[in-house]
């Protein structure tokens, strides 16, 4: 079993940078594949980047260049870096590990002015 909460959404005016974080707790954190997600009103969820656990990363296209997944095993926290952020961006971001098992967090509102 993997609880994980997620933390460090915001408002903030297109252009600038916030940093997610999402904390792991109650299984062997470094062996889940850890992701990135969001959902906008009235869209689907989607994905956003994911880290492996040998560190490999990979990204959704209109993302790539503007945002940074990285993990920190020691501390059980995934942290995606979002910078030049736009409206676009706005929406509930939820973190993801994928192992034995799938789990969400309960998701972070980031939301984005024009």
């Amino acid at each position: 079993q993997v609880q994980l909460v997620e933390s460090g959404g915001g408002l903030v005016q297109a252009g600038g940078s916030l940093r997610l974080s999402c904390a792991g707790s109650g299984s062997i954190f470094s062996s889940y594949t850890m992701g990135w997600y969001r959902q906008a009103p009235g869209k689907q969820r989607e994905f956003v980047a994911e880290i492996g656990t040998t560190g490999s990363t990979n990204y959704a296209g209109s993302v790539k260049g503007r945002f940074t997944i990285s993990r920190d095993n020691a501390k059980n926290t995934v942290y995606l870096q979002m910078n030049s952020l736009k409206p676009e961006d706005t929406a509930v971001y939820y973190c993801n590990a994928l192992g034995k098992g799938i789990y969400w967090g309960q998701g972070t509102q980031v939301t984005i002015s024009s």
